[in-house]
């Protein structure tokens, strides 16, 4: 009967905690008293330019509200300016998240160039000084997002995003991409002669990054580097030993640098080859999972087969909104997770919503052993429930 009368504040106590952050992101102390470790225990929960579901992408709120919500590394991709300075930004014209065409002293600056076999025009980021692009602001890729950040955040350097991470009240990853490394080289200069590859090495070893996967000096800031073009992951491999993960686009695409399509760089003969130098792939999703009308077909065997390689799979990219969510999932992300990591048996996963993914897996496997997840403690009250459902 007691039991009963207190149901209604163990049910109220349960949807705190279910709706509410969960407090393991929030809690900067471990048991010693250091940053609480980065989690290896379920796939990783990668913030896909922070979380740029909310905020725009690439900017210091996005990636401190990954943070917030519980992301294991934030993920950025590092360009260059033209006097050489590595920013974060993900396209190499400024004209999509910026308000750079509002700016009529740069209306000058518009090029066309050309891009991985195609020209095109815009505001490259690599004819803007820091200084310059400094005074821009940023804005949400898509329209259907929240437009209220926008024009609120600046462009950030690669060491400010470093910062940002190291800042954290945890321990928290980073996962840098290597960005069009061709045209950087052909368009940048870097003195000694210098690549592009050199500068976004040099940056991560002067704050102390490095170490092969799950070191101890991995462990201390978690690193990979990723990169759609092989061969930059081939050229740093005698430079860094962190781990990198080669990115995988559609199998129909040439790779920027060799010239060979994804499909080819898929195959059990290049894993063989790639291994020595990559400790995983990252493919687009329906690489992986081809669709049909919006419709998820039968899985290929990419991840069985880079698997059977040891290599980890961290597929991209995963977004909430129903533009984004395929019809077998009934425009529910939890349902997409679900699929992905159980059925599919990835390793991580680049999301655009850190907080989504996060209170799933805080759902279906929570980090502590010791505290039970939502999911056990309503079976755990509906067990005490029933033996007194009579009296």
């Amino acid at each position: 009967m007691i039991l009963t009368k207190c149901l209604p504040l163990i049910w109220l106590s349960l949807l705190t905690v279910c709706s509410g952050r969960t407090p393991y992101p929030l809690t900067g102390k471990g048991a010693k008293g250091g940053k609480l470790p980065i989690q290896t225990s379920r796939p990783y929960n990668i913030a896909h330019r922070g979380s740029n579901g909310e905020i725009p992408e690439e900017t210091a709120a996005a990636y401190l509200r990954a943070i917030e919500e519980g992301t294991d590394f934030i993920e950025t991709d590092v360009l260059s300016t033209k006097d050489g300075v590595l920013i974060c930004f993900h396209d190499v014209i400024l004209d999509e998240t910026t308000d750079v065409a509002s700016h009529k002293k740069f209306v000058d600056r518009i090029r066309t160039y050309e891009v991985q076999g195609f020209n095109i025009t815009g505001f490259f980021t690599f004819d803007f000084t820091l200084k310059e692009l400094k005074k821009l602001r940023t804005k949400q890729r898509y329209s259907f997002r929240d437009q209220q950040y926008n024009g609120k955040y600046p462009i950030i350097t690669f060491e400010e995003f470093i910062t940002i991470a190291r800042d954290a009240p945890r321990v928290v990853g980073i996962y840098p991409e290597i960005k069009n490394p061709v045209l950087m080289n052909q368009h940048v200069k870097w003195s000694g002669g210098k690549r592009f590859e050199d500068i976004v090495v040099e940056t991560l070893q002067k704050y102390g990054y490095g170490g092969a996967y799950l070191s101890k000096k991995w462990l201390k800031r978690p690193l990979f580097i990723q990169s759609f073009a092989p061969s930059s992951l081939v050229y740093i491999s005698n430079m860094i030993d962190s781990p990198k993960v080669l990115l995988i686009d559609d199998v129909t695409v040439l790779t920027e640098d060799t010239n060979q399509t994804y499909a080819e760089i898929t195959s059990d003969v290049y894993f063989n080859y790639i291994k020595q130098y990559v400790v995983g792939i990252g493919p687009w999703k329906d690489t992986v999972v081809p669709v049909s009308n919006s419709y998820i077909q039968a899985p290929t065997d990419l991840v069985k087969r880079a698997h059977a390689h040891n290599l980890q799979v961290h597929p991209y990219t995963y977004r909430n909104e129903n533009q984004f969510l395929h019809f077998n999932f009934s425009q529910d992300p939890y349902k997409e997770y679900e699929y992905w990591i159980n059925e599919i048996g990835v390793d991580g996963l680049f999301t655009d919503f850190t907080g989504s993914l996060h209170n799933y897996q805080e759902w279906t496997s929570p980090l502590s052993e010791t505290s039970k997840s939502p999911r056990q403690l309503l079976s755990q009250i509906a067990s005490l429930v029933r033996p007194n459902a009579k009296a």
